[in-house]
């Protein structure tokens, strides 16, 4: 058992979970997951859903708001999204 005040870097996959099979390292994260996610606009979550690799809410609503930001609407938004991700899957190739 590690020291208490020390957090692993990595986080070993639960029996049965579904994290995905990706090159990047999981991490533990402050908070409660579920809420940040439940936060997030409906069209967003919709996306989370379908997503071929685990995104997190904050990094997925980081993309969200500059694509806004940028004066995209939400389908261009999604868009973007969608894209970075086909980044992301090349890249773990």
């Amino acid at each position: 058992m590690a020291p208490r005040g020390r957090m692993s870097r990595a986080v070993e996959p639960r029996a049965g979970g579904n994290l995905g099979a990706t090159p990047q390292p999981a991490r533990r994260r402050r908070g409660c997951p579920m809420a940040r996610y439940d936060a997030l606009p409906p069209p967003l979550r919709q996306w989370l859903t379908q997503a071929a690799l685990p995104w997190s809410p904050s990094s997925c609503r980081r993309l969200w708001r500059q694509a806004l930001a940028a004066g995209a609407s939400p389908d261009e938004a999604i868009e973007r999204l969608n894209r970075a991700e086909q980044a992301a899957l090349r890249r773990a190739v």
